[in-house]
Order: C-alpha cells, then sequence, then structure tokens
C-alpha cells in the first residue's frame, strides 16, 4: 500500500479469499483494504490517536438524502451534544483532492453544518473552518484538537 502524509499506525490487516482486509476499529469489522480505504483508516487513527477525538463520537461511512438522492460521507466527528463538528471526506492516493471534492464535501455539509472540512487523499490535507454566519471559510494549517 501507499506510504502515506500521515504518522504511522498498526492496522490488523488479514488475508481471506486472495485480498488484503484492514479491520475499521469504528464499524468493528474487516473490509476490502482499497487505497481509499487505507486513506480512510489513516484518517481515522490520526483523528483518534492524534487529534484526541473518542471512537464514540466518530461515524464512518453513513448515508445522507441530499435532494431525494441517497449519498455517503466518509467520517463526521460529532460533540458531545451529537453535533457534527467534523466533515472529513477520503480520496484515494492517486485521487487529487480537486474543487469538485470540494463541492461534494460541501453538498454533504449543506445538511450536516459542519463547523470544519477536512479533504484527504492521505498525500495531501485541506482543512477548512466554515463560519455560516458570514457564509466564509478560512483554511488552517491543521485540525485543532480535540479539548472536550
Amino acid at each position: 500500500m501507499y506510504k502515506l502524509n500521515f504518522p504511522t499506525y498498526d492496522f490488523q490487516l488479514k488475508k481471506q479469499n486472495g485480498k488484503w482486509l484492514i479491520l475499521d476499529t469504528i464499524r468493528h469489522k474487516y473490509l476490502v483494504l482499497t487505497p481509499e480505504e487505507w486513506v480512510r483508516q489513516h484518517t481515522i487513527q490520526y483523528l483518534i490517536h492524534d487529534k484526541a477525538y473518542p471512537k464514540n463520537l466518530i461515524a464512518v461511512e453513513k448515508e445522507l438524502k441530499i435532494n431525494q438522492t441517497k449519498r455517503r460521507f466518509d467520517i463526521v466527528v460529532f460533540n458531545k451534544q451529537m453535533k457534527p463538528q467534523i466533515l472529513v471526506e477520503c480520496k484515494a492516493p492517486n485521487i487529487p483532492v480537486t474543487q469538485k471534492t470540494f463541492d461534494q464535501a460541501n453538498q454533504y455539509n449543506w445538511l450536516l453544518k459542519a463547523p470544519y472540512l477536512f479533504l484527504t487523499n492521505g498525500m495531501k490535507h485541506y482543512i477548512c473552518k466554515i463560519d455560516f454566519e458570514a457564509n466564509q471559510f478560512k483554511f488552517l494549517k491543521d485540525l485543532p484538537k480535540n479539548s472536550l
């Protein structure tokens, strides 16, 4: 798999029917290890170990309905009141994070209203803080640590 621009983490991997699987510690199940899943699992570990967000406040690949269309977000981090705080969109390392990626995340966030967007392909990370009242966003160098 790709060497990503994240710290190194220990993952539980296994091979089954000729395919590599990785344990998702949030969903408590093994998933096919695709390049996007590799990025998603690194992001989850980063949120837990480096940014101190509790596992029980992280949701992975849940369904949203946008204009009667079903969509799935990659990761959402909630606060203790279960309000979305961070919306994460993951892409495979060979897929650049483009305006289309931002548009996709913004479409999801139209419903969620998370004050932070974190877009990553594992190599490049983009973090935005959103001011909904002023209808503005600001790029940040890093995601804030959990301060709960």
